[in-house]
C-alpha cells in the first residue's frame, strides 16, 4: 500500500511538473507588435532555462538612403552592428507558475537604447501583455501571437 501511494504521489507531482513546463511554454510562437509606430515581427523560443524574444521582421528595415538600419543607440557598443530584423529584446524571463507570467528578465527598447525590467503575461490567448518598467514607471505594449 505504502508504495502504491508513493508512485501515485510521485506521478501527480510528475503530471504537475508537464503541466507547469506546457504553460511556461505557451509564450513560445511568433508575434506581430507596434512600437513607436514601427510594425515587426517578433519570436519568442525557449533558450536554457529563460525565454529570449528577437526580432525577425521590421516594416522600415531600410534607411531612406537604403542602407540598413542598425541598433545603433545600443549601449553595447559590439552591438550597434546589429541589423533592425535581429535585435534581442527580450532575455532570460522564466515562467512564474504561482502568478502566471514571465519575469526576472529585461526587455530592451532599441529605439532609446536602455534596457528595463519586464513582465510579460496572456491579456487572452492570443494577446501577450508586455510590460517594462523603470522604478514607478512603466509602459505596456501588446503583441498579437501569429
Amino acid at each position: 500500500m505504502k508504495k502504491f501511494l508513493m508512485m501515485l504521489v510521485c506521478g501527480l507531482m510528475a503530471i504537475g511538473s508537464v503541466s507547469a513546463q506546457q504553460k511556461a511554454d505557451d509564450i513560445v510562437g511568433t508575434y506581430r507588435t507596434k512600437h513607436n509606430g514601427v510594425n515587426s515581427r517578433v519570436e519568442v523560443k525557449k533558450v536554457g532555462d529563460g525565454y529570449r524574444a528577437q526580432v525577425i521582421w521590421v516594416d522600415n528595415l531600410k534607411k531612406e538612403d537604403g542602407s540598413i538600419r542598425m541598433d545603433d543607440k545600443n549601449p553595447d557598443k559590439a552591438k550597434r552592428n546589429t541589423p533592425a530584423n535581429q535585435i534581442v529584446l527580450i532575455e532570460k524571463v522564466t515562467y512564474d507558475s504561482e502568478k502566471g507570467e514571465w519575469r526576472n528578465g529585461q526587455i530592451y527598447d532599441p529605439t532609446r537604447g536602455k534596457s528595463f525590467k519586464v513582465r510579460l503575461s496572456f491579456k487572452d490567448a492570443t494577446t501577450l501583455k508586455v510590460r517594462g518598467s523603470w522604478g514607478p514607471i512603466s509602459e505596456t505594449m501588446y503583441w498579437t501571437k501569429l
